[in-house]
């Protein structure tokens, strides 16, 4: 163990443990009332799909440290010794698509199960993960036996042999081959016709995190492309569309009025819903009415907050109109701070991966510089853009579910998450956060050159057959541009409105 870089070893070990005490912190916290004291699986699932996708996104940052745990050893083979990033990356993939597609399924099914039984409720929901697993699995087998192959392309390079010259001086760098000039010995000279195919099989492990990267990379578009400006600017005209000054009493009894009689509503058309279910008529409008149910009880919950916050009461409303102030400031900041990240991320995108040959290094340099400054600077920086895109794609996620109607909600609100909307999070989480190391690895692919991620992402997942088109033609990062500045404009056209309140609800007939 005296060989491993230890000090590396220490900062990993302490960064799990400190993962797995936040994500608990973060449980206990979020937590329905009514999951306080039960539903332990569906918790224990959550603690370690979170800890699962923090560490994942941590384990870019450590690869780069990795490398570098090398570059000054005094003795030769020390990079032997280092960590076995690359088994290790398989291992947290492998670990991650297992926990997506088969146990937060089954914890989602167990914790809403109907039956009063547990060992029915394990029995139905069994039965629904091993037809997904069946499934699944016969679409992995089929696919990695017939298209499961990586194609290298490669240059065909050969020279002539000669005798051992008592001199060099008839070779330089223009002169590098032996022989007549149709013998191709170089890669810089060499013509196109040089090029060849090389394919092989890729490792089942390999294409399982291939698939699992392409089903993210889809989600990620989407959400991530909307997320990265939705982050910011939300927060921006949050500060521009905030109360300016407390409403009077006969206001807030008024405006009280109105959301009673709201809740009424939603109170009377869940009830009917509820009688549906039980007479057994649970087809597609009765789900289209629980969305829209759920929706408008988000939206009357933020209205009464919205209520409470302009017209504070007990002994301390004065310092609690001011810790309002003092909110929509902090969100002023961090918006702004949020929309030089995004602005950042995305000129980095354009002119790094869009634009060939690149403009600029641009991000990449940036935590080169870092790095020189202080060991650790850079690779700080590093994760830290990893993280804002993984909570970008989270808000854009939740900014579209509360919009379209075939996107179901799972809000997460502090003291009152149950434990579904947990596990959805959490799989969705896990599921983007695969795109999100991949779309790390390949946008700071200078930075994190010689890396076990470059290599599993870098080159085997960009040289498959059938996906490889996918990333020669960069189709997910016009996607995540093109979603981006689609939400830019949006925001620039509607942010700054207020959102007027809907009229009486009703359901759908």
């Amino acid at each position: 163990m005296g060989d491993f870089n230890l000090a590396l070893v220490i900062v990993a070990i302490v960064v799990c443990i400190l993962v797995f005490i936040f994500n608990i912190y973060l449980l206990v916290n979020y937590q329905h009332p009514d999951d306080i004291n039960q539903a332990y699986f569906p918790k224990f699932v959550v603690v370690l799909g979170l800890s699962v996708s923090a560490i994942s996104i941590l384990m870019l940052p450590a690869d780069v440290a990795n490398r570098q745990a090398c570059q000054h050893a005094i003795y030769n083979g020390a990079c032997n010794y280092t960590l076995p990033m690359k088994y290790l990356w398989l291992v947290i993939y492998i670990l991650d698509a297992v926990l997506v597609f088969f146990v937060i399924p089954f914890a989602m099914f167990y914790y809403e199960g109907d039956q009063d039984n547990v060992w029915k409720r394990i029995k139905g929901a069994l039965l629904w993960v091993i037809t997904t697993a069946i499934v699944i699995g016969l679409l992995l087998g089929i696919l990695y036996g017939l298209v499961g192959k990586v194609d290298f392309t490669v240059r065909h390079l050969s020279s002539s042999t000669t005798t051992f010259p008592s001199t060099f001086t008839a070779y330089s760098r223009n002169q590098p081959c032996i022989g007549s000039a149709s013998h191709q010995c170089s890669a810089y000279s060499a013509s196109t016709a040089s090029e060849k195919t090389w394919t092989m099989h890729a490792t089942f492990p390999e294409y399982v995190v291939a698939l699992a990267t392409i089903v993210g990379s889809v989600l990620f578009s989407i959400f991530g492309g909307v997320g990265i400006a939705c982050l910011p600017l939300g927060l921006i005209f949050s500060f521009i569309r905030r109360p300016k000054a407390v409403i009077t009493r006969s206001q807030y009894i008024k405006e009280a009025t109105e959301l009673g009689k709201k809740a009424k509503e939603l109170r009377e058309a869940a009830d009917a819903l509820h009688q549906e279910e039980r007479s057994g008529s649970k087809g597609r409008k009765w789900r289209k009415n629980v969305k829209a149910v759920e929706k408008e009880l988000l939206l009357l919950e933020d209205d009464v907050k919205a209520l409470e916050e302009v017209y504070p009461q007990g002994e301390k409303a004065e310092t609690s109109w001011a810790l309002t102030v003092i909110g929509y400031l902090a969100k002023l900041v961090l918006g702004v701070l949020g929309l030089i990240v995004s602005v950042a991320w995305v000129t980095h995108i354009v002119i790094y991966l869009l634009i060939d040959p690149p403009l600029s290094a641009f991000l990449n340099e940036v935590f080169i510089k870092l790095d020189n400054l202080w060991g650790l600077l850079g690779t700080a920086a590093f994760a830290f853009f990893c993280f804002y895109l993984l909570v970008a794609t989270i808000a854009g996620a939740m900014m579209l579910g509360l919009r379209l109607v075939f996107i179901t909600i799972h809000p997460m609100k502090w003291g009152a998450t149950l434990m579904n909307s947990f596990l959805f999070n959490v799989g969705l989480i896990l599921l983007c956060s695969i795109s999100v190391i991949q779309f790390c690895a390949t946008a700071f692919g200078y930075y994190a050159q010689a890396t076990a991620a470059q290599e599993i992402f870098g080159h085997t997942l960009q040289s498959l057959r059938g996906i490889k088109y996918l990333y020669k033609y960069n189709v997910f990062q016009i996607a995540f541009v093109a979603f981006a500045g689609l939400t830019f404009v949006y925001y620039i056209a509607f942010g700054w409105r207020r959102r007027k309140p809907s009229g009486r609800f009703q359901l759908s007939s």
